[in-house]
């Protein structure tokens, strides 16, 4: 069986203490490889190389030099596309139609996408008078922020640990990831990649764990860590944001969301069918974007009740190989225990359910697996756990609303704020209550959509910070003024 290990100042190595844990494929809940557990001895090692390769030759390189790297980094993926492909899905249990399509690609692309940016993002300058008559002249220059501790989650787990290595190695600075104990495989696989490309010893390192009294843990308490970048659940976020208190060091956190979907009267009914379907369901329910909330005004309500259950019962259910299968399984069987405890809390708090609520017979070969089925409530009461927690599994909950002002306050009643769908055939309308959502990033008539110039991230609960665009180098560089004296 495949041993995972660390990759650490450009080798892969084992931990001291010999602690493994299991790497389950969610399909089966067969065991596909063993991974190496990091102790402080590990983390202490990847940073203090991280920490040493600073001063090294990447440190020393000029921006063209570091760009065309990560530009082979993105093409060293391509050209294994297959073997990350196997890997992720292996790992996620997601289908290869998924994967192949948005996983991988993005994966490789977002480190074009920040080398290339940051060429051509300009800093600023500024003549002064001074007393004298001479006069002054003030520039700003941009320097990376150091080590920056990239801790990636399990849903994503290539495409959103590169948004953060990329534009982070693309600012000049060194990082140490700790992937998801979930989805190690293609974080540990990179290593490869960053070798042949190039990279030298030092600028990625990898170290596995969990959070709580292990790799996690140690990482966010390392001094010499100059920043976190984390994609998580919001009790994780607050975790780190106190870590990252003692020494002063940056954050990025990217956390929960209970996200609303809004469906006017108005709107294209196909269009708003086809994107909700998306929005709950698309990788079993296990994206940060999603719609866990849908509110759709009273005179459609039953027309798109009855369309979605359709939409949702037509889903094929199937393993990552099967080309017809369109929906996989949830990441882990303990994840399946959250979302099926919710799924009871549906029927307990007096729901209807529309459809699903349970577990799809599957094949004996896939018994094992973290399978759920797609599944639609109604008539909940607002101040249901299933309507107020981030359940992150392929359901949502459908209620109707009279007025735009009553769905602009359902909407916002959450403590979170990431991320909002409204569909509707009036922009003016659109404009509008976009404009009084209280999230990140709102879509009109579509999901998922994304521009990667364009800021990301959430407001209220679900984080702090934006990513994305000039938005990412922000974070990972600090800006330097030099004023001159004429």
């Amino acid at each position: 069986m495949k041993d995972i290990k660390h990759y650490i100042n450009g080798h892969y190595v084992g931990s001291a203490s010999g602690k493994l844990f299991d790497n389950v494929n969610p399909a089966n809940g067969k065991v596909i490889s063993k991974v190496h557990e990091a102790g402080r001895e590990e983390v202490d090692a990847a940073v203090q190389a991280a920490k040493a390769a600073l001063r090294g030759p990447w440190g020393k390189m000029t921006l063209e030099q570091r760009t065309a790297i990560l530009h082979k980094v993105a093409d060293g993926i391509n050209a294994r596309f297959d073997e990350f492909l196997e890997a992720e899905c292996l790992d996620t249990g997601k289908p290869k139609s998924l994967a192949s399509h948005i996983d991988i690609p993005r994966g490789a692309a977002n480190f074009k996408v920040f080398a290339d940016m940051i060429k051509n993002v300009p800093t600023e300058s500024f003549e002064m008078p001074t007393p004298d008559g001479t006069g002054a002249l003030n520039y700003a220059v941009r320097r990376p922020k150091g080590v920056v501790g990239v801790i990636s989650p399990w849903n994503l787990p290539l495409l959103l640990m590169t948004w953060k290595v990329g534009p982070a190695l693309a600012c000049g600075n060194t990082v140490v990831v700790k992937p998801s104990e979930e989805t190690p495989t293609t974080t540990a696989l990179l290593g490869e990649v960053m070798k042949d490309a190039g990279v030298p010893d030092g600028v990625y390192n990898v170290v596995h764990g969990f959070g709580g009294d292990s790799a996690g843990a140690y990482l966010t308490e390392h001094p010499l860590v100059d920043g976190f970048t984390f994609t998580g659940e919001t009790g994780t976020g607050e975790v780190i944001m106190k870590a990252a208190a003692k020494g002063i060091r940056d954050i990025s956190l990217e956390l929960g969301g209970k996200n609303a979907g809004l469906v006017f009267a108005d709107c294209d009914m196909d269009k708003a069918i086809e994107g909700t379907m998306r929005s709950a369901f698309a990788n079993c329910g296990q994206v940060c974007l999603g719609t866990e909330r849908v509110y759709v005004e009273r005179s459609i309500f039953d027309e798109f009740v009855g369309r979605l259950k359709e939409a949702a019962e037509g889903l094929k259910i199937g393993p990552p190989d099967d080309a017809e299968a369109n929906m996989g399984p949830l990441v882990s069987l303990k994840h399946r225990e959250k979302v099926l405890s919710y799924y009871q809390k549906a029927v307990d708090d007096g729901a209807t359910v529309v459809t699903g609520g349970g577990v799809p017979d599957m094949p004996a070969e896939l018994a094992g697996g973290a399978w759920v089925q797609p599944t639609i409530w109604t008539g909940l009461a607002d101040d249901s756990a299933v309507v107020t927690d981030e359940i992150f599994g392929p359901c949502c909950h459908i209620r109707p609303f009279d007025t735009e002002e009553e769905a602009i306050q359902l909407a916002n009643s959450l403590p979170y704020g990431l991320a909002s769908a409204i569909w509707s055939e009036n922009i003016t309308r659109a404009h509008r209550v976009a404009g009084q959502i209280e999230a990140g990033i709102i879509w009109v008539n579509s999901w998922f959509l994304r521009d990667l110039r364009t800021p990301f991230g959430g407001s209220k609960q679900s984080g702090i910070g934006r990513e994305g665009g000039v938005h990412s180098l922000e974070f990972y560089t600090e800006m330097k003024n030099i004023c001159i004296k004429l």
